[in-house]
């Protein structure tokens, strides 16, 4: 048990019953009243953010979790299929434990997140850059940056698209933001 005294950013805690990790929190002391934290908290099921409450000195359940590291092997059509690096145990996992699976290629490194004494997955996260290159892209045409967005969208070895700037053509390898599906930049 923990309170909110121990509240930090990624304090995993079981939340009406669903395992959720403290994406922003702050501590209010108003002039009037008792004190109380304000906090954004991520469903690990889902990924939703949820916003709550608690009044000073609550107590909360904290939930133990572990991060492996693991190897994206293939993709079928129940889910995707890794292996964990240390001790080559596979897993399968379903499509939607796994966000922005469209940027990630055979042999990709992952970070899965496990509840301690389960061997439940929550989460399974791809690096913040992955590189890969640009299967399809349209040639861009001489003074077309006139519009107000100069991007266009690729497609990339994975089958993913995204919008890139206009001197991106096809073969070109890139750094791509699995966050927000961004363009990082062109590797040389």
């Amino acid at each position: 048990m923990a309170t909110t005294a121990d509240f930090k950013n990624g304090l995993c805690m079981n939340f009406n019953g669903k395992p959720c990790a403290i994406v922003w929190f702050q501590h209010v002391k108003p002039g009037k009243g008792p004190a109380f934290v304000k906090c954004k908290l991520r469903n690990l099921e889902n990924g939703r953010i949820l916003e709550n409450t608690f009044t000073a000195g609550a107590k909360i359940e904290t939930i133990d979790v572990e991060r492996r590291p693991y190897q994206f092997l293939y993709a079928d059509e129940d889910g995707f299929n890794f292996m964990h690096e240390e001790t080559f145990e596979q897993i399968h996992l379903p499509k939607n434990v796994v966000d922005n699976s469209d940027l990630m290629k055979e042999g990709q490194h992952v970070e899965m997140m496990f509840v301690v004494g389960e061997e439940r997955c929550l989460t399974c996260e791809l690096p913040t850059y992955v590189t890969l290159e640009v299967t399809y892209a349209e040639p861009a045409v001489k003074g077309n940056t006139a519009s107000t967005s100069a991007n266009k969208e690729v497609t990339l070895e994975t089958g993913a698209k995204i919008m890139v700037p206009l001197f991106i053509n096809q073969g070109d390898v890139i750094t791509v933001n699995t966050t927000d599906r961004s363009y990082g930049q062109r590797q040389s």
